[in-house]
């Protein structure tokens, strides 16, 4: 079911991966870093509810449970466990993939976006100014996340130099022009420090683009 549930994600455009140790969910949760949840009640060695109360020491994602017991006491103590919605098995995979969008757009597009920016698996997050490549995380300074951000946004044009001054200058944090060309440089090497070569290129007399 969890290699059905993954299959039907990914065909949507989705990063999905299931759990495959499960004395470590909060591990493998810990690593992938995910937007959503979907949790079945009845696991191997500890059931759901525990799982959940796990997640939810470290992270407020939202969690859709599974399960064929979809009585009201389940479902009652599947919410009250810190769950946001109810799946009942047999799921139904548009059933579920309709589930998935409704409670991402109900979690996230409040605030305008989804709280990452992806590009060649890596995952820039926007609620703690860090990226991840590779199952590497990558700390950045104001100004090299502010970049990367704009860039990221914008990814596949061009952005000029002035443009990314500019940005920078309406959140409060004024860079010279040649202070740009400093950070920019530095955060090459950061990125080429976890493998991502060639990520941010120049474009002589127009700016920067992430291809």
């Amino acid at each position: 079911m969890a290699s059905s549930l993954c299959a039907e994600l990914r065909r949507w455009g989705y990063e999905a991966q299931a759990v495959e140790d499960f004395q470590n969910v909060a591990e493998t949760f810990a690593a992938f870093d995910p937007q959503l949840v979907l949790l079945d009640v009845m696991l191997p060695f500890f059931n759901g509810y525990h799982w959940c109360q796990e997640i939810r020491k470290r992270s407020n994602v939202p969690i859709v449970f599974l399960s064929s017991a979809s009585d009201t006491m389940n479902i009652v103590m599947a919410m009250n466990m810190g769950g946001d919605d109810f799946l009942a098995k047999p799921v139904d995979l548009s059933v579920m993939t309709a589930k998935v969008q409704a409670v991402l757009r109900r979690s996230y597009e409040r605030s305008g976006t989804l709280p990452v920016l992806e590009h060649r698996g890596a995952v820039l997050n926007l609620n703690d100014n860090t990226l991840r490549y590779q199952g590497k995380q990558l700390e950045l300074s104001r100004n090299e996340f502010r970049i990367l951000q704009t860039l990221l946004e914008q990814k596949g044009k061009v952005v000029s130099r002035d443009t990314l001054m500019t940005r920078l200058w309406q959140m409060d944090c004024y860079v010279e022009e040649n202070t740009l060309t400093v950070n920019v440089t530095r955060l090459r090497k950061k990125l080429e420090g976890i493998g991502l070569t060639d990520f941010i290129l120049t474009r002589v007399r127009a700016g920067y683009i992430v291809e």
